[in-house]
């Protein structure tokens, strides 16, 4: 007889701040670092790396992608920026002024990127996250990740906080908390009433919640979508 599953608690929250956020940036990355939010958008002809005023929702500084390419999820690892592209299978590298220093090519397509301060962590849109050596950019592991022993697919924008990932699910409302050893989801965060406040402002069906960004000093989650009005600083309420 399989053992029972069990449950995946359902987390809520509290919106701490609310923050202007360019409703034509479609949203495929997110960081915070040093009082500055970047953000890596998407759609071939508009994707780009950009600096971003958290008060003002400001893009102070910018690069964009040849039109080729459909830029995909971010991070900022050891003063470097990492940038994936959707189907291109290539990335791409820039120093913090988003001066071009290499690319790499990966297998799969690219969707989500985050790091745990050793290794690269990204999502192709499967069940799969992938840890990559930062030297070589080549997977060393590769985890799957369940809820309740099922597979959760359409992983993409993903951060690391306080030694969890946490990983957007394409069209859904929620982020999956992930155990980086196990796999495990062991809380789902569900953003329903967020992405209603940013449906009533626009109504596009591809303005989906995607975007997590982590203020390690301040411990403050921001989050965000796909040609959103709105960033969000949260605050976590684990449900008892």
């Amino acid at each position: 007889m399989a053992l029972a599953q069990p449950q995946v608690p359902v987390w809520g929250f509290r919106v701490v701040n609310t923050y202007p956020h360019d409703p034509t940036a479609f949203t495929q990355g997110l960081i915070y670092h040093n009082g500055f939010l970047y953000e890596g958008t998407g759609l071939y002809g508009q994707s780009s790396i950009r600096k971003v005023e958290l008060k003002t929702g400001r893009v102070l500084q910018s690069r964009s992608l040849a039109q080729k390419y459909f830029g995909e999820g971010i991070t900022l690892f050891q003063n470097r920026f990492y940038q994936l592209t959707w189907q291109n299978q290539e990335g791409f590298i820039y120093d913090l002024n988003f001066i071009p220093v290499g690319r790499f090519t990966y297998q799969t397509e690219g969707w989500g990127l985050t790091h745990d301060g050793a290794r690269l962590i990204m999502s192709d849109g499967s069940a799969q996250l992938f840890f990559l050596n930062p030297r070589t950019l080549r997977p060393e592991r590769t985890l799957t990740v369940r809820a309740g022993g099922q597979p959760v697919t359409r992983l993409n924008e993903l951060e690391y906080i306080q030694g969890r990932i946490w990983a957007n699910v394409w069209q859904t409302n929620r982020i999956a908390i992930i155990n980086p050893q196990s796999g495990n989801v062991e809380a789902w965060l569900d953003l329903t009433g967020l992405a209603l406040l940013a449906l009533a402002r626009n109504p596009d069906p591809d303005a989906v919640l995607n975007g997590i960004a982590y203020d390690s000093q301040n411990r403050r989650v921001f989050v965000t979508g796909k040609l959103w009005p709105f960033l969000f600083e949260i605050e976590v309420v684990p449900n008892p």
